[in-house]
């Protein structure tokens, strides 16, 4: 997908199709392969799909937030002119999703959350990220994933790339605080925008308990659970995702 990323007044993303607008947020740790498979089907069945790189790292220190990369995010949907547009995120990006749809419910047409912090995240573990040592990031990143085969060396080289990195590091560890501080369990209540919540079974970075109290807070939304499957469904088991987010989107007539 490198190659066909587009870089213009500052923004760096990919699209491709026509239709209704699905925005993808990646993940703090993901990028923008990680949702090829979902990138593929639905921009060749009816859908316009536009994934931003979120500048997770390319901000001041300060403004390293949750609320901030949401505020980007506002800022670009208005230089794409896009509104009534489909949300979908992982990890980090269902944050932000969550928290712009929060700030702007009447640009939001549904919402899709994947793996998403907000309410509760262990993504730091006990102790992590090590610098300097590969074999401990490389369990890190397996323990993302049901099969620990889903995590290739190019993921791990990047995370380690990240982690060894003192710039990167300092603003993961922020943006983690971040993300505890914008709980947003009293928020959620509030948000009656149509919701599919999307969880792996085996989730150990965001439990299966997370996604049970998102559909409880949730007034309007719909949980769906795939089996044998970690942290990113989209990645594990993109052609039963893409199955579940076409169901919704029916039954949602979006």
């Amino acid at each position: 997908m490198k190659n066909q990323l587009i870089e213009t007044n500052g923004y760096r993303y990919v699209e491709a199709g026509s239709g209704q607008p699905i925005i993808i947020l990646h993940g703090l740790m993901g990028g923008l392969s990680n949702f090829a498979g979902f990138y593929s089907h639905f921009s060749n069945t009816g859908y316009r799909v536009i994934i931003p790189e979120l500048p997770v790292y390319d901000k001041p220190l300060l403004k390293t937030t949750v609320k901030e990369f949401a505020n980007y995010l506002h800022e670009f949907v208005g230089f794409m002119k896009l509104n009534d547009f489909v949300l979908l995120g992982n990890s980090l990006g269902g944050h932000i999703a969550l928290l712009y749809t929060k700030f702007h419910p009447d640009m939001v047409k549904g919402l899709i959350i994947t793996g998403s912090s907000g309410l509760y995240e262990n993504a730091m573990g006990d102790g992590y990220p090590k610098r300097g040592n590969y074999d401990y990031i490389k369990m890190k990143s397996e323990e993302v994933f049901y099969d620990p085969k889903v995590a290739t060396k190019e993921i791990v080289d990047e995370v380690f790339e990240t982690v060894n990195d003192r710039n990167k590091l300092v603003k993961t560890l922020a943006i983690a605080k971040s993300a505890i501080r914008h709980n947003m369990s009293n928020d959620l209540p509030g948000m009656e925008t149509p919701t599919a919540i999307i969880w792996g079974e085996q989730d150990s970075v965001t439990p299966p308990r997370v996604a049970e109290e998102f559909n409880r807070l949730l007034p309007n939304s719909t949980l769906y659970w795939i089996d044998k499957c970690g942290h990113a469904p989209m990645m594990e088991h993109p052609d039963r995702f893409n199955e579940i987010v076409s169901e919704w989107l029916q039954k949602s007539q979006i």
